[in-house]
């Protein structure tokens, strides 16, 4: 394996980006903040369910923390190496920093707008009432006053500064409350901080009250009307709830690191104290006591964010987690694949039977996916399993069913990837858990993260072997399993399973194949493969042959692919792409791209798979080529990571891409136009023109409840 080379920002140079054109492409932090925009919106938007509006509010928030941490933070350190190297589209790592600013604060104006003038009085007209402190009865006040001193006040660390105490440490996203003291026999002010602890619910439900009404108010409010309490004899001047923001984009050198888990379990501990890139703050705060931050975290102004009404909208999941199903979307249970439902049928002689596409979470993770593994483990002719672990749940049944695959005397192998960023702690448990079992743990490729998903099981029927796959777009966790939109391919096809064993070869013994029937894997293959295919399409436009390209990901930006993209509409190939996340490609620009049209789909699922469709001059458009699997068009994913998208061959699992294609492509509830300057206009659905009582249009309902219906007839 060759060691990419380096940019001088510490980046991995990107082919294609010197003879890129600035006008071409859109930022791709600037493209994040319009997505991240799209999410508020769904907040926003009153025809989302009240408490799905303040989910949503919680989801833009905690969007806006990981890009902070990530991508902030990595722009920031570029700034301290004195890095000036331009984007693709002509900007330096400065002139980031100052857009991301100007992009975000009105987005907070506008979410705290929401919540302030829509949402929180909706709620309150529901019998959900978030009080202030001066909304509280007498009664109330006791009632708070007596939990407070229960339940609050032992757990809390009042924390002063002066020459016996040293500025305390603050941790990352965490709320604190700020607190200018003076001592009765002093007049020098003194500064103290206490941490809102998140082992304590954030809201508080008041006792006492009617059963129908929700009155709650916010632990900050608690502690804040209870400083007497942890600072007797001293008065309390001021006060000022803050929160602080620390990079989580920590540099490592992984050829030298003599042990991977040691490494990355060291820079987990390192994390915690990295140098703090945001602080928030409450409205009208204490100047001398923002200062003193200010200071004492190397911050300047343009890193403090003053939160216009509520300091961390996270904290509100206790509002949305009340039990008001009426206030929420309908509740959706995933229906067992036809295929895999009835007497119990054996998973592995359906799949012999012919390919099986699965699509959750309309159809059920644990009845085909978590089956699959869980019979694999429990099968006395199944001789191996091997997998592949990016991101799992903590009680996962399908890291226990290898366990007890591994006990049970099979070789199991697991390649765990360590560095899937902010699950490195749970995949450290896991690793060890499995090694513990008789696992053979690996744990990937220097330099390569390991995003592919898929498991491969080895069966000894009749005196042979034959080999089961699941190869999908999904992670192996049925938590994300029933929110995150994502297909899967089960096959027993050698033509694709030699492909994986050779697979699971390169991962475990570090195999230097580099020929693949039928896969594309990266970073062997993939990008070659995925140019030619759109070459291909070039040449069938200009020979006058039906051509076109869909392509759905999570996010765009790899440049040589866009340039091919570029091409293929300059020669008449029509592309349609669907990108949930950021896009860097600029559409319908004339000249540029004018057949290039980006739809981002945006609902109560989170759209995670990829699928990639290219017509290939067939004659009904249908049985073009479609592949799916575990990359994005990004250069993070074609080049420093392993990946792997696996073609679908068989007709009927074909249709089923197709028919989620079209609907996606023709949804008018929940889709966005990208246009050629990178903003997005949202579809509405047109004045239906129906009999009174008639059920509305599919394409009026949103893409989820078309699927969702369309799931039901299947079981039906």
């Amino acid at each position: 394996m060759t060691t990419t080379p380096r940019s001088e920002t510490g980046e991995p140079a990107k082919a294609g980006q010197e003879r890129a054109a600035p006008g071409d492409y859109l930022n791709r932090e600037l493209s994040w903040l319009e997505f991240n925009a799209r999410v508020l919106h769904e907040a926003l938007d009153p025809r989302t369910p009240l408490l799905e509006r303040v989910k949503f509010l919680g989801i833009f928030s905690a969007n806006l923390d990981e890009f902070f941490m990530k991508r902030v933070g990595g722009l920031k350190r570029q700034t301290l190496q004195s890095v000036t190297r331009r984007t693709p589209d002509g900007m330096t790592p400065q002139q980031q920093l100052a857009a991301i600013r100007q992009k975000i604060l009105p987005l907070l104006q506008r979410q705290a707008d929401a919540y302030h003038r829509e949402i929180r009085p909706a709620l309150a007209e529901r019998g959900v009432h978030l009080l202030t402190w001066e909304d509280l009865t007498k009664e109330e006040l006791v009632w708070v006053d007596e939990f407070f001193r229960a339940n609050v006040f032992p757990v809390l660390t009042p924390l002063s500064v002066d020459p016996g105490h040293p500025f305390p440490f603050i941790s990352n996203l965490t709320v604190s409350l700020g607190v200018t003291l003076r001592p009765s026999d002093q007049e020098e002010e003194l500064f103290a901080r206490i941490k809102v602890p998140p082992v304590l619910p954030q809201w508080v439900r008041v006792e006492g009250g009617a059963p129908q009404q929700h009155r709650l108010v916010s632990m900050l409010d608690i502690i804040r009307h209870n400083l007497d309490d942890l600072f007797p004899n001293m008065t309390v001047t001021s006060t000022m709830p803050f929160r602080v923001t620390r990079n989580a984009d920590v540099e490592r050198e992984e050829e030298d690191a003599d042990d991977l888990l040691e490494m990355v379990a060291e820079e987990i501990r390192q994390r915690r104290f990295e140098k703090a890139i945001r602080l928030e703050h409450a409205p009208d705060a204490d100047p001398w006591l923002l200062q003193l931050l200010m200071e004492e975290l190397e911050l300047t102004a343009d890193d403090v964010y003053e939160m216009p009404t509520e300091l961390d909208f996270t904290s509100l999941r206790p509002v949305w987690d009340l039990n008001l199903p009426e206030l929420r979307y309908e509740p959706w249970t995933p229906v067992v694949p036809p295929r895999l439902a009835g007497e119990e049928p054996d998973v592995f002689s359906v799949i012999r039977s012919s390919d099986l596409l699965v699509h959750h979470p309309y159809e059920d993770f644990t009845a085909s996916v978590e089956r699959f593994v869980r019979a694999a483990a429990e099968d006395p002719e199944v001789l191996a399993i091997k997998v592949t672990v990016y991101r799992t749940g903590d009680q996962s049944p399908f890291m226990k069913s290898l366990i007890r695959a591994a006990e049970a005397g099979k070789q199991v192998v697991c390649l765990v990837e360590l560095k899937a960023r902010f699950d490195e702690e749970r995949n450290i448990f896991w690793a060890h858990a499995l090694e513990k079992a008789g696992v053979h743990v690996v744990y990937g490729i220097v330099g390569l993260k390991t995003h592919t998903k898929g498991a491969l099981v080895v069966r000894r029927e009749g005196g042979k072997v034959r080999c089961y796959a699941h190869l999908g777009t999904g992670n192996y966790h049925g938590g994300t399993a029933r929110l995150y939109d994502d297909v899967g391919l089960f096959t027993c096809r050698s033509e694709i399973t030699d492909d994986v064993v050779e697979l699971f070869h390169y991962l475990t013994g570090r195999s230097l194949k580099r020929t693949y029937r039928k896969l594309l894997i990266a970073p062997v293959n993939m990008k070659e493969r995925f140019m030619e295919m759109i070459d291909r399409e070039i040449a069938h436009a200009r020979a006058g042959r039906d051509a076109r390209i869909i392509a759905k990901m999570n996010s765009l930006e790899e440049y040589d692919i866009c340039q091919a993209l570029y091409r293929a509409s300059a020669a008449g190939v029509s592309i349609d792409l669907i990108v949930r996340g950021f896009c860097c490609l600029r559409p319908a620009a004339p000249g540029l791209s004018d057949n290039i049209r980006v739809i981002s789909v945006i609902g109560r699922f989170l759209e995670h798979s990829r699928i990639f469709y290219f017509r290939n001059a067939a004659e009904d458009a249908r049985d073009g080529e479609y592949y799916i699997g575990s990359a994005d068009w990004m250069y993070r994913n074609l080049a420093n990571r392993v990946e792997m998208i696996t073609p679908v061959e068989h007709r009927p699992a074909r249709l089923r891409l197709w028919e989620v294609l079209q609907t996606l492509l023709a949804d008018q509830r929940q889709a966005w136009d990208m246009q050629s300057d990178g903003s997005y206009v949202q579809r509405r659905p047109a004045e239906p023109d129906q009999p009174p009582g008639a059920s509305p249009a599919p394409e009026t309902t949103g893409s989820h409840q078309v699927l969702m219906n369309l799931a039901r007839s299947r079981k039906e």
